[in-house]
Protein backbone atom coordinates (compact mmCIF):
# COMPACT_ATOMS: atom_id res chain seq x y z
CA UNK A 1 0.00 0.00 0.00
CA UNK A 2 1.45 3.43 -0.95
CA UNK A 3 2.10 6.06 1.41
CA UNK A 4 -0.91 8.00 0.32
CA UNK A 5 -3.46 4.70 0.66
CA UNK A 6 -2.36 4.36 3.76
CA UNK A 7 -2.91 8.50 4.64
CA UNK A 8 -6.36 8.41 3.43
CA UNK A 9 -7.23 5.17 5.49
CA UNK A 10 -6.15 6.71 8.82
CA UNK A 11 -8.02 9.84 7.82
CA UNK A 12 -11.07 7.82 7.18
CA UNK A 13 -10.62 5.36 10.21
CA UNK A 14 -9.44 8.67 12.85
CA UNK A 15 -11.17 11.73 11.19
CA UNK A 16 -13.81 11.58 9.11
CA UNK A 17 -17.01 12.03 11.13
CA UNK A 18 -20.50 11.79 9.84
CA UNK A 19 -23.62 13.94 11.55
CA UNK A 20 -24.55 17.63 11.10
CA UNK A 21 -21.53 19.93 11.99
CA UNK A 22 -21.12 23.80 11.09
CA UNK A 23 -17.85 24.25 9.53
CA UNK A 24 -15.49 26.78 10.68
CA UNK A 25 -16.25 28.84 7.64
CA UNK A 26 -19.93 29.01 8.40
CA UNK A 27 -21.29 26.09 6.04
CA UNK A 28 -22.92 23.11 7.43
CA UNK A 29 -21.51 19.74 6.52
CA UNK A 30 -22.93 16.16 7.36
CA UNK A 31 -18.99 15.32 7.59
CA UNK A 32 -16.89 16.68 9.83
CA UNK A 33 -12.51 15.90 9.10
CA UNK A 34 -10.76 16.58 12.33
CA UNK A 35 -6.94 15.59 11.18
CA UNK A 36 -5.58 15.76 14.59
CA UNK A 37 -6.16 12.41 15.41
CA UNK A 38 -4.69 11.48 12.08
CA UNK A 39 -1.56 14.60 12.31
CA UNK A 40 -0.98 13.93 15.81
CA UNK A 41 -0.69 9.92 15.31
CA UNK A 42 2.92 8.24 14.67
CA UNK A 43 1.19 6.44 11.36
CA UNK A 44 0.42 9.91 10.49
CA UNK A 45 3.34 11.84 11.61
CA UNK A 46 5.72 9.71 9.24
CA UNK A 47 3.12 9.43 6.54
CA UNK A 48 2.41 13.38 6.59
CA UNK A 49 6.08 14.27 6.98
CA UNK A 50 7.22 12.06 4.08
CA UNK A 51 4.20 13.08 1.89
CA UNK A 52 4.12 16.59 2.31
CA UNK A 53 8.03 17.16 1.33
CA UNK A 54 7.07 14.97 -1.68
CA UNK A 55 4.47 17.73 -2.18
CA UNK A 56 6.63 21.03 -1.66
CA UNK A 57 9.57 18.73 -3.64
CA UNK A 58 6.86 18.54 -6.81
CA UNK A 59 5.74 21.97 -6.63
CA UNK A 60 9.18 23.28 -7.08
CA UNK A 61 9.14 25.07 -3.59
CA UNK A 62 12.28 25.41 -1.75
CA UNK A 63 11.17 27.22 1.69
CA UNK A 64 13.16 27.96 4.62
CA UNK A 65 10.19 27.48 7.30
CA UNK A 66 6.87 25.66 7.28
CA UNK A 67 3.59 26.40 9.55
CA UNK A 68 0.11 28.10 10.12
CA UNK A 69 -2.64 28.51 11.84
CA UNK A 70 -1.95 26.91 15.38
CA UNK A 71 -3.25 24.29 16.46
CA UNK A 72 -4.55 22.63 13.26
CA UNK A 73 -1.46 23.49 11.18
CA UNK A 74 1.18 22.84 13.65
CA UNK A 75 1.85 18.95 13.97
CA UNK A 76 1.86 18.94 10.05
CA UNK A 77 4.56 21.71 9.81
CA UNK A 78 6.49 19.77 12.73
CA UNK A 79 6.21 16.80 10.91
CA UNK A 80 7.14 18.21 7.36
CA UNK A 81 9.98 19.41 9.16
CA UNK A 82 11.28 16.61 10.84
CA UNK A 83 11.26 14.34 7.65
CA UNK A 84 13.43 17.29 5.69
CA UNK A 85 16.45 16.61 8.53
CA UNK A 86 19.40 15.08 6.49
CA UNK A 87 18.14 16.00 3.39
CA UNK A 88 20.16 18.92 1.67
CA UNK A 89 17.79 21.68 2.49
CA UNK A 90 16.18 21.31 5.73
CA UNK A 91 12.93 23.13 6.33
CA UNK A 92 12.49 24.61 10.16
CA UNK A 93 8.73 24.98 11.83
CA UNK A 94 7.01 27.88 13.09
CA UNK A 95 3.48 28.34 14.26
CA UNK A 96 1.65 31.64 14.07
CA UNK A 97 -0.79 32.25 16.59
CA UNK A 98 -4.34 33.59 16.17
CA UNK A 99 -3.76 36.66 18.44
CA UNK A 100 -0.42 38.75 19.10
CA UNK A 101 1.18 37.47 22.37
CA UNK A 102 -0.20 40.20 24.93
CA UNK A 103 3.69 40.13 27.01
CA UNK A 104 6.90 39.93 25.90
CA UNK A 105 8.04 40.04 22.83
CA UNK A 106 3.86 40.16 21.82
CA UNK A 107 5.06 37.79 18.42
CA UNK A 108 2.19 36.48 16.47
CA UNK A 109 4.35 34.23 14.87
CA UNK A 110 6.30 31.68 17.29
CA UNK A 111 9.37 29.45 16.32
CA UNK A 112 11.88 29.41 13.53
CA UNK A 113 10.74 33.10 11.19
CA UNK A 114 12.29 35.75 10.26
CA UNK A 115 11.73 38.80 8.23
CA UNK A 116 12.91 37.59 4.54
CA UNK A 117 12.13 33.88 5.05
CA UNK A 118 10.64 31.97 1.79
CA UNK A 119 7.80 30.22 3.95
CA UNK A 120 4.86 27.70 3.28
CA UNK A 121 1.80 27.95 4.94
CA UNK A 122 0.62 24.71 5.96
CA UNK A 123 -3.60 23.83 6.72
CA UNK A 124 -4.63 20.58 7.74
CA UNK A 125 -8.28 21.10 6.36
CA UNK A 126 -9.04 23.79 3.86
CA UNK A 127 -12.32 24.36 3.38
CA UNK A 128 -12.90 28.42 2.45
CA UNK A 129 -9.04 29.28 2.80
CA UNK A 130 -9.96 31.24 5.88
CA UNK A 131 -7.35 30.03 7.94
CA UNK A 132 -4.53 29.96 5.60
CA UNK A 133 -5.38 33.83 4.37
CA UNK A 134 -4.97 34.88 8.23
CA UNK A 135 -1.27 32.79 8.00
CA UNK A 136 -0.67 34.58 5.18
CA UNK A 137 -1.17 37.95 6.44
CA UNK A 138 0.59 37.36 9.55
CA UNK A 139 3.87 36.04 7.52
CA UNK A 140 3.70 38.63 4.65
CA UNK A 141 3.08 41.10 7.73
CA UNK A 142 5.95 39.87 9.34
CA UNK A 143 8.12 40.62 6.39
CA UNK A 144 8.16 37.03 4.89
CA UNK A 145 7.66 35.98 1.32
CA UNK A 146 4.81 33.03 1.54
CA UNK A 147 5.79 30.52 -1.53
CA UNK A 148 2.04 28.86 -1.64
CA UNK A 149 0.14 26.50 0.39
CA UNK A 150 -0.37 22.88 1.01
CA UNK A 151 -2.81 21.46 2.73
CA UNK A 152 -3.45 18.02 4.32
CA UNK A 153 -6.69 17.69 2.56
CA UNK A 154 -8.72 19.53 0.41
CA UNK A 155 -12.44 19.41 1.38
CA UNK A 156 -12.91 20.97 -2.63
CA UNK A 157 -15.39 23.83 -1.76
CA UNK A 158 -13.72 26.71 -2.94
CA UNK A 159 -10.70 27.57 -0.28
CA UNK A 160 -7.96 26.74 -3.09
CA UNK A 161 -9.58 28.89 -6.04
CA UNK A 162 -10.05 31.58 -3.07
CA UNK A 163 -6.08 31.89 -2.36
CA UNK A 164 -5.42 31.25 -6.18
CA UNK A 165 -7.27 34.44 -7.01
CA UNK A 166 -5.10 35.96 -3.91
CA UNK A 167 -1.58 34.82 -5.98
CA UNK A 168 -0.78 32.02 -4.22
CA UNK A 169 -1.25 28.13 -5.16
CA UNK A 170 -2.56 25.25 -3.41
CA UNK A 171 -0.93 21.70 -3.04
CA UNK A 172 -3.31 19.59 -1.58
CA UNK A 173 -1.90 15.36 -0.30
CA UNK A 174 -5.32 14.44 -0.62
CA UNK A 175 -8.98 15.55 -0.96
CA UNK A 176 -12.25 14.90 0.30
CA UNK A 177 -13.01 13.14 -3.39
CA UNK A 178 -9.76 10.87 -3.01
CA UNK A 179 -10.94 10.07 0.48
CA UNK A 180 -14.69 8.99 -1.17
CA UNK A 181 -16.84 11.87 0.47
CA UNK A 182 -19.85 13.44 -1.44
CA UNK A 183 -20.01 17.50 -1.13
CA UNK A 184 -22.91 17.68 0.92
CA UNK A 185 -22.34 21.44 2.34
CA UNK A 186 -25.50 24.19 2.55
CA UNK A 187 -24.94 27.95 3.02
CA UNK A 188 -26.12 28.04 7.05
CA UNK A 189 -28.37 30.83 5.89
Amino acid sequence: MSDADQLRRLLLERSVRRGDFVLASGQRSSYYIDCRPTTMSAEGQVLIGRLGLAALESAGWRPRAIGGLTMGADPVAYAIAAASWGSAAPIDAFSVRKEAKGHGTGRSIEGNFAAGDAVVVVEDVITSGGSAERAISAVTDAGGKVLGVLAVVDREQGGREHLSQLGYKVVSITTTSELGLVPSVASSS
